[in-house]
């Protein structure tokens, strides 16, 4: 009988035996040089389509980020300059090479449980709130979470990690995780669910033992999520500076972390504004580190810094913070 390529990661191997550096399976976006220097002309043209298309807005010292993301792409096509790259992006007619284009010029760093505190605060307070609800009557026993600009997938698998944990089907609890990010090949990525065993530090034991394999064989030095924690998973291309999302329903949970600073001013009122009109009237939002909604807009409120409530959530989470109640509203 032909073994498989992972096992499980037993809980007695200490992860400095799972750690080591070996290749990443997803290839990072090329920084080869093979053309002359973007020109002020040619910044000044991406600049401008990138902010229409995208709405992420690239500062005069990103010059260097454009030359370096984009010139193997112009090596492939046997392009000879930017501009020429420029005009083959904009006479695309099907958008196939502008997609291209965003993939490569995507920022893409992402961890397993990222921003510690929020996940803290995910496993204790709002987990006691969903099933204090849910013992009530007062709210369903499923639960819609969207990671948007996922990434490679760390972000959304290790929602599931956490929820599943204290979320089991065999209770009634259906769990629903949308992963949504704007680069195709960080997307094909996440779908695969395999990394590096290097990650594997970044991964709470417990989760280690129960949610990942190892890989053996030909698949050494990687390691892959369980079916179990990827079918809770969907993953699919969206950008947020598009005026509709193809998205339905409210979601309990919301997160956009280290998204909105690549955006300027009137692009993240924008996107926020629309994230906001899928959160669930007891939903939560979680941004990222760097990021505030203090004084942008009065549909949540603050229960800790980079987390958010919608304000018509009736129970305050942080007394400290809020010491009158939170509005009643309507359940998901």
């Amino acid at each position: 009988m032909r073994s498989a390529p992972f096992r499980r990661i037993k809980a007695a191997e200490s992860l400095a035996t799972v750690t080591t550096n070996q290749e990443y399976t997803c290839p990072p976006a090329s920084a080869d040089r093979a053309v002359r220097p973007v020109t002020d002309k040619e910044f000044g043209l991406f600049q401008k389509l990138i902010y229409e298309k995208a709405g992420i807005y690239l500062a005069a010292p990103k010059r260097a980020l454009i030359d370096a993301r984009l010139a193997k792409r112009i090596r492939e096509l046997g392009l000879d300059s930017f501009a020429a790259y420029y005009h083959h992006v904009v006479d695309d007619r099907d958008g196939a090479e502008l997609i291209q284009l965003l993939d490569r010029i995507s920022t893409n760093e992402t961890h397993f449980f990222r921003e510690p505190r929020q996940f803290e605060f995910l496993g204790t307070r709002i987990v006691a709130d969903w099933t204090a609800k849910a013992a009530a009557g007062m709210r369903s026993r499923r639960i819609f979470v969207w990671s948007a600009g996922c990434s490679t997938g760390e972000e959304p698998y290790s929602l599931a990690m956490t929820l599943r944990e204290h979320f089991l089907p065999s209770a009634g609890w259906e769990i629903e995780i949308l992963a949504t990010d704007l680069s195709t090949r960080v997307l094909d990525c996440a779908r695969t669910a395999i990394w590096p065993i290097a990650k594997a530090e970044e991964i709470p034991p417990k989760y280690l033992e129960r949610f990942m394999l190892r890989g053996k064989s030909a698949q050494a030095g990687k390691m892959k999520m369980t079916p179990e924690i990827r079918s809770m998973v969907r993953f699919e291309r969206l950008n947020l500076n598009d005026d509709v999302y193809p998205v339905s329903g409210n979601f309990d949970l919301i997160l956009c972390r280290n998204v909105l600073i690549y955006f300027d001013g009137p692009s993240r009122l924008r996107v926020i504004h629309r994230l906001l009109n899928y959160l669930a009237p007891s939903g939560y939002l979680f941004v990222g580190h760097a990021e505030s909604l203090n004084g942008v807009t009065n549909q949540v409120r603050p229960v800790m810094p980079t987390v958010y409530v919608h304000a018509g959530n009736q129970h305050p989470l942080n007394p400290e913070m809020h010491a009158h109640s939170w509005r009643a509203g309507p359940m998901p």
